[in-house]
C-alpha cells in the first residue's frame, strides 16, 4: 500500500522530550518504519518548522515531508490551528501531482484529521483517525490552562462522524470517544503504542549506574518524559518527600526531559516550578534534573533506576511505562487512561491516585524494603511489554485497519456536526468496513 502518514506539530524528525514533542513524534516514527519494513511506501506530512528544512527530507527510506503552513518556525500547538487550511491545499495538491494515488491517510490529533478531512472530500482518500488526545477530556483536566479553542470539539466531532476508522489506544481511550463523542463502537480499533526491543532492552544495573556515574547502592526513582504540568511531575517530587519526611527513608530522583540538553530553566520554565517544590519538601538535594538525552541514552537511565515512576493526571496512553518494563524495572504509574492498561497493578508494578504523594510514597517506600518483589515485577513487566507491546505489533494491527479501508467502497459523507456542534441523529461515516 501506500500510505500517507498525517502529523501537524509532531514530526518523526524531532528529538523527544521537549514541550511539543513526546509520545505522538515517537509513535510516527516507529509506526512509519514497521510499515516501510513490512514493503508499504509510507510518507509522513508534518508542518514545516524550520526556514532551511528541506521540502523532503529521507528518514531511513520514509519520507517526511515538510509541509509549508504558517510561518516556518516552531510555535506552540496551540497556536497551529489557523494554519490547517494553507495545510490541506498543500496535501490535496502534492497528492494530486503524485504518480500513484494513496491508499489510504492516518491522520495523528485532532489538526491533521482536520486537514486529512479536507483531503477525503477532494479526493476520496480513506481515513484512519488517531486522537492521541481528546479535546473534551482533556478540558476536564485542564479546565482554564487548555489552550485550544472550544472549535476543537465541533472538529473532533466531525472526525469521529467522517473517519473510516478510530484508533484507540487504550480501553479508557475507547470508553471516552464512546462517551463524550458518541463514537459508532464497531468503528473504534484498540491499537496501544509500543516500543522497539532492538532500542530499550535490559542493562544490568551496575553496569548502566556506572556508564551514567550515579551512586551504585542509592534507592533511585526516575521520571522521564516532557516537562509539563498535566505529567504530575511536581507529584513525584512531593512523593519523594513524604518518603523522607514521613518515613524516614531516602531517594534520589532523577527527572530527565526538557527543551535543552543541559538543565535550563529559561528554555523550560517547569524546570524552576519543580525546583522550588523540591526545597519546599525538603528534597532539592535529592532531585536532579538531567536535562533532555537522546533515545539511544534512554536504556542506560530505565535500566540504572531502581523504579521508573509517572503520575500524570491524564494519560491517554503513555509510551513511557512501556519502555521501563523492557527495560526490566518496576512501574509505579497514575492510575488513569493507558497507564491502567499498560502497568498491571501488583504485577508489573503499582497504580496510585494521581496528585496522591502519600499513596506514591507508600509504594515506593514499599519496593524499597522489597528489592526481591522489584525484581519479579521488573521481569513480569519485561514479559508483558514484549508479548503486548511491541511497534512491530502495532505496525501489522494499523496494516491490517488500512488494507481494510482502501478495500472498501468510498461513500460521500451526507451530513457532518453543525456550527453549533449538534450531531444529526443520522450521520454517515465517509466509508466504512463493517
Amino acid at each position: 500500500m501506500k500510505i500517507a502518514l498525517i502529523s501537524e506539530h509532531a514530526s518523526p524528525l524531532a528529538v523527544a522530550g521537549g514541550v511539543d514533542s513526546g509520545g505522538q513524534n515517537i509513535y510516527v516514527a516507529n509506526v512509519a518504519r514497521q510499515l516501510l519494513e513490512a514493503g508499504h511506501q509510507v510518507d509522513v506530512f508534518t508542518r514545516r518548522d524550520r526556514a532551511l528544512l528541506p521540502l523532503v527530507s529521507d528518514m531511513d527510506g520514509v519520507r517526511v515531508i515538510h509541509v509549508p503552513a504558517g510561518p516556518p518556525m516552531q510555535l506552540p500547538k496551540e497556536q497551529l490551528l489557523p494554519f490547517m487550511d494553507e495545510f490541506a491545499a498543500f496535501l490535496i495538491e502534492f497528492f494530486r501531482c503524485e504518480c500513484a494515488r494513496y491508499d489510504v491517510m492516518h491522520a495523528n490529533f485532532f489538526m491533521s484529521g482536520l486537514a486529512a478531512l479536507k483531503v477525503k472530500a477532494a479526493l476520496g482518500i480513506p481515513l484512519v483517525t488517531t486522537f492521541h488526545a481528546l479535546g473534551r477530556v482533556r478540558r476536564i483536566h485542564q479546565g482554564a490552562n487548555d489552550g485550544f479553542p472550544d472549535e476543537r470539539f465541533v472538529i473532533e466531532d466531525n472526525l469521529v462522524a467522517l473517519s473510516d476508522v478510530i484508533v484507540a489506544e487504550c480501553p479508557q481511550d475507547k470508553a471516552d470517544l464512546i462517551e463524550h463523542y458518541r463514537a459508532d463502537p464497531a468503528r473504534i480499533q484498540i491499537v496501544p503504542c509500543g516500543f522497539d526491543a532492538d532500542e530499550f532492552r535490559p542493562i544490568n544495573r551496575a553496569v548502566a549506574r556506572e556508564a551514567l556515574g550515579w551512586q551504585r547502592d542509592e534507592f533511585i526513582v526516575l521520571q522521564l518524559g516532557r516537562l509539563v504540568q498535566r505529567k504530575g511531575i511536581d507529584n513525584v517530587v512531593r512523593g519523594v518527600g513524604v518518603l523522607k519526611q514521613a518515613l524516614h527513608a531516602s531517594a534520589r530522583l532523577y527527572v530527565v526531559g526538557g527543551n535543552s540538553d543541559a538543565p535550563n530553566e529559561l528554555a523550560t520554565p517547569e524546570i524552576a516550578r519543580l525546583r522550588s517544590i523540591a526545597s519546599e519538601c525538603g528534597v532539592a538535594g535529592q532531585t536532579t534534573f538531567v536535562g533532555r538525552r537522546g533515545r539511544a541514552q534512554l536504556r542506560y537511565f530505565y535500566s540504572a533506576a531502581n523504579v521508573f515512576v509517572t503520575t500524570p493526571w491524564y494519560e491517554p496512553f503513555g509510551i513511557t511505562p512501556v519502555e521501563a518494563m523492557a527495560c526490566g524495572t518496576p512501574v509505579i504509574g497514575a492510575d488513569v487512561g493507558g497507564i491502567r492498561y499498560s502497568v498491571v497493578d501488583g504485577v508489573t508494578g503499582f497504580l496510585v491516585p494521581p496528585r496522591d504523594p502519600a499513596a506514591l510514597a507508600a509504594r515506593l517506600d514499599r519496593l524499597r524494603r522489597a528489592p526481591e518483589q522489584a525484581r519479579r515485577m521488573g521481569e513480569a513487566g519485561l514479559a508483558r511489554a514484549h508479548a503486548e507491546f511491541t511497534w512491530r505489533g502495532v505496525g501489522e494491527l494499523l496494516a491490517q485497519i488500512y488494507a481494510r479501508v482502501a478495500r472498501a467502497p468510498y461513500v460521500a459523507p451526507t451530513e457532518t456536526v453543525d456550527e453549533r456542534g449538534e450531531m444529526p441523529r443520522r450521520a454517515t461515516a465517509g466509508a466504512s468496513f463493517r
